[in-house]
């Protein structure tokens, strides 16, 4: 029976890329694949997978809360992959349950587990409360060696913890961290904030 997965990371730890040459692979083998990503990720296109190194494909499915994924769509498909599933809604994480369950197609999930203030998106949580299989993709802390485990989002050079849990950016806004470099972030940015308050 087929699996649904969950391959999740911090921002810059190239899921993307992994989810591309998953892709790449099974076309190789003259293998279909369905692509999917949320359609309000629009950072490079609306219709574009795209990784930070510069690799792209075209998706075949854009999802919202209300998408009904097209089953007829799916026949003689060997693999579903989904782009930024964190920011799909559990009703679309239900289908591609049901579809890896009752159409036997491996399902594979890629997509960031917490949002910059530590907390489960919905697509996310959904995904750890039903995937058959999770997997970290690990990459190193923007600041030290250390694994990342968090995102740190910076406005004006300044950590913060402000501002909606959805909110589309790159390299520039967030950086993935350890835990211990996420902590002494906003202790800096209550330094700087004491200094700015002082020379008011």
């Amino acid at each position: 029976m087929a699996k649904l997965y969950f391959r999740y990371g911090t921002v810059g730890s190239a899921k993307t890329l992994n989810l591309l040459a998953v892709c790449h692979n099974y076309r190789s083998q003259g293998k279909e694949v369905f692509l999917v990503k949320p359609e309000l990720d629009v950072r490079f296109g609306r219709e574009k997978v795209r990784s930070r190194a510069g690799l792209e494909m075209n998706a075949d499915l854009l999802v919202c809360k209300e998408t009904i994924i097209p089953r007829e769509k799916l026949q003689g498909i060997s693999c579903i992959l989904v782009d930024e599933a964190q920011f799909v809604s559990k009703e679309i994480i239900d289908q591609l349950r049901a579809i890896s369950l009752e159409m036997d197609i491996p399902v594979i999930c890629y997509g960031l587990r917490t949002d910059f203030k530590t907390y489960l998106f919905e697509g996310s949580r959904r995904l750890l409360e039903l995937a058959d299989s999770i997997e970290e993709v690990k990459s190193t802390c923007y600041f030290c060696n250390k694994k990342s485990i968090f995102n740190l989002k910076h406005v004006n050079g300044v950590a913060t913890r402000e501002g909606p849990s959805i909110q589309l950016g790159a390299e520039e806004l967030y950086f993935p961290v350890c835990n211990r470099c996420y902590v002494e972030a906003f202790e800096k940015a209550k330094e700087k904030q004491g200094l700015s308050a002082c020379a008011h």
